[in-house]
């Protein structure tokens, strides 16, 4: 088995060269130990959150990318996959490296303090809960196994229930959660006793196993450590490296070596950049409106001025029309725009009436974009991988599916959806608290607050996945703005931004159902989504299959 072939030896190393690091000296002192779990903070190890800016965001209904298809979206994705592949490998390599941790701890006996090596084995336990939670939620069944392995059982192992490797990762989330400190004085940005709790709370959430994901979300919350940051929008700018929210994330850095990512796609075309993605029409129409009811209920919304009355998170997420952005007023229904460094109007490249290239969704990516990008179209904006918002929205989301809705599900939801109104919990007269107890009312409500919380942050496609979405809203097509002229004559009849007299309807699970734009022919129809149930599952890499007969069956529909 590939994965496994990185700690597998071929010869008998009976002496350790003393410049050399092994198991047999390796791991004796607090550098080398700190070394080793340095190693698992690496961004490449986290693969499927950190390979790239929003990866699995371009898999879901929030991402509108003109008219390209990613392979999960096209059901393309199989064992050859590149993406495949490498998660597998890369979340494996990190698998081993704890498991050589915390099989060698022993070395370190006595030459270090026993709280340094118990902090240091929570770590280990944290991480290979980690790791094996998203093989797990990605594969299902998979090889387990928490000891070295020779070459000739590499090749031999078989999966295992997913249900009992999940018994392993709550397990190794609780040693964590006991030897990990609260806190560091040093101020480190290492896991915690909170990180512990909130993974297992998401892996819990993951496997819909929501009365251990209440208790673990509500461990976090009682640690009195977390708090929401006061500002959303700044939270996702490149200067907030640190916030009493943030529980978990991976830095991005050119001077480490570790490099910053170019996002001239998510730039506007007036500032140098493509616009080639931005956020989808779908995600735009999710945000409710002011009085926190959905759009195709409120009487608040606007189809002529779409961004009026909104939840204010929807503007901080996609740029408001008629707004200063990247040096531009941003406005895709007018051919000119004001350059704000010369006073002048300008040619508007983000608008359809003067760029056949600008946002098919005419919509414009703001959350986490800043003037930090300009020099070069690229940044070092952190992966947050785990935020306290998420935790809040854990535990109401579990309690509600658990039918135990008391004031502390509401509460948590009250505070991630005040914070956005900038305003305390109490002052109910200054958001729309929710007030909802009925189960099936209060799941809507909880899976748009999510959506609307955590847009383009990786968190919508395992959401799609853990609720079964695919042969909902990944069925549903991809629409844009006309081209020029139909943009043109819909400006002139009255029917931008949305056609007049349609009502968008939002579905039980929050998602907006375009349905009525196609029967107006006032909308493009960009392409088709036709995602395969298979793809609830990943495939088992084609090269583990070839060399280990024990991992077959592949994954169905494969």
């Amino acid at each position: 088995m590939t994965i496994l072939l990185f700690f597998a030896g071929c010869q008998n190393l009976d002496l350790n060269p003393l410049s050399e690091g092994s198991t047999e000296n390796w791991y004796s002192n607090e550098i080398e130990l700190r070394m080793s779990l340095d190693d698992l903070y690496r961004g490449a190890l986290w693969y499927w959150e950190c390979m790239r800016l929003f990866h699995t965001d371009r898999y879901t209904d929030d991402w509108s990318q003109r008219e390209y298809v990613y392979d999960w979206i096209a059901g393309t994705y199989n064992g050859e996959t590149s993406y495949v592949e490498t998660m597998w490998l890369n979340t494996y390599k990190a698998i081993a490296r704890t498991n050589t941790i915390l099989l060698s701890l022993e070395h370190a006996k006595g030459n270090i303090s026993d709280d340094l090596l118990e902090q240091f084995e929570g770590e280990a336990h944290f991480f290979r809960a980690v790791f094996y939670s998203y093989l797990v939620f990605l594969w299902g069944d998979v090889p387990f196994y928490t000891d070295y392995l020779s070459l000739e059982d590499a090749y031999k192992i078989g999966r295992t229930d997913k249900n009992i490797i999940l018994k392993a990762i709550y397990e190794d989330f609780d040693k964590a959660i006991e030897k990990l400190p609260k806190t560091y004085s040093s101020g480190l940005l290492r896991v915690t006793e909170g990180t512990a709790y909130a993974f297992k709370a998401r892996t819990a959430t993951w496997m819909l196993d929501y009365a251990t994901a209440a208790t673990a979300a509500k461990g976090c919350i009682d640690l009195g450590v977390y708090s929401l940051h006061p500002d959303f929008g700044e939270l996702f700018l490149t200067k907030t490296r640190k916030s009493d929210e943030l529980i978990f994330t991976i830095p991005r850095s050119k001077d480490l070596l570790d490099n910053s990512e170019s996002c001239n796609s998510m730039y506007t075309r007036n500032a140098g950049g493509t616009a080639t993605a931005q956020p989808s029409l779908e995600l735009f129409c999710a945000f409710p409106c002011t009085d926190g009811k959905p759009i195709d209920e409120s009487p608040l919304f606007s189809l002529n001025e779409p961004f009026k009355n909104r939840d204010p998170r929807c503007a901080y997420t996609c740029v408001e029309f008629g707004t200063a952005h990247l040096g531009f007023i941003y406005n895709p229904g007018v051919a000119t725009v004001l350059n704000l460094s010369t006073n002048r109007n300008v040619t508007n490249k983000d608008s359809q009436l003067s760029d056949q290239y600008a946002a098919y969704s005419g919509m414009c990516l703001k959350k986490g974009v800043d003037e930090e990008w300009t020099d070069d179209k690229a940044t070092e904006k952190s992966s947050i991988i785990m935020r306290y918002a998420d935790v809040l929205l854990m535990y109401a989301e579990a309690k509600m599916e658990l039918n135990e809705i008391d004031d502390s599900a509401l509460d948590a939801i009250n505070q991630v959806r005040a914070r956005a109104y900038k305003c305390k919990v109490s002052e109910t007269t200054k958001y729309p608290a929710v007030t909802e107890t009925n189960q099936a009312k209060l799941r809507k409500i909880i899976r748009t607050e999510r959506r609307c919380e955590l847009a383009w942050e990786n968190r919508r496609w395992f959401d799609v996945i853990r609720w079964r979405l695919i042969e909902t809203v990944m069925q549903r097509p991809l629409y844009g703005l006309p081209a020029k002229a139909g943009l043109q004559a819909n400006i002139a009849s009255g029917d931008y931004f949305f056609p007049k007299g349609i009502t968008i309807d939002i579905d039980d699970n929050g998602c907006p159902d375009f349905t009525p734009l196609t029967a107006t022919n006032k909308f493009r129809q960009i392409f088709e989504r036709s995602v395969p149930a298979r793809q609830y599952l990943l495939p088992i890499p084609s090269k583990e299959l070839a060399i280990n007969e024990n991992l077959k069956p592949q994954n169905p529909g494969y």
